[in-house]
């Protein structure tokens, strides 16, 4: 998913994304530490996906408390 598709995402559905994903990420951890994995690079895949959600909403957050100084 690319990162524009993420910041067309309402806080919601980002939030049941990020959910997702991590239980995603955990899963394939534990498979990985008890068999190999079919597609190793599933792992960086969700790692970067997490990192891309937490990203943007970093950015909203930020964006809102902005916005919020600058109306006072």
């Amino acid at each position: 998913m690319k990162t524009s598709e993420l910041r067309e995402m309402g806080d919601e559905q980002l939030e049941a994304t990020l959910k997702d994903a991590s239980t995603t990420l955990f899963r394939l951890k534990i498979k990985a530490q008890t068999e190999r994995l079919d597609v190793p690079s599933e792992l960086a895949k969700n790692r970067r996906l997490i990192a891309r959600i937490k990203t943007v909403q970093s950015e909203r957050r930020l964006q809102a408390e902005a916005s919020g100084a600058s109306a006072e």
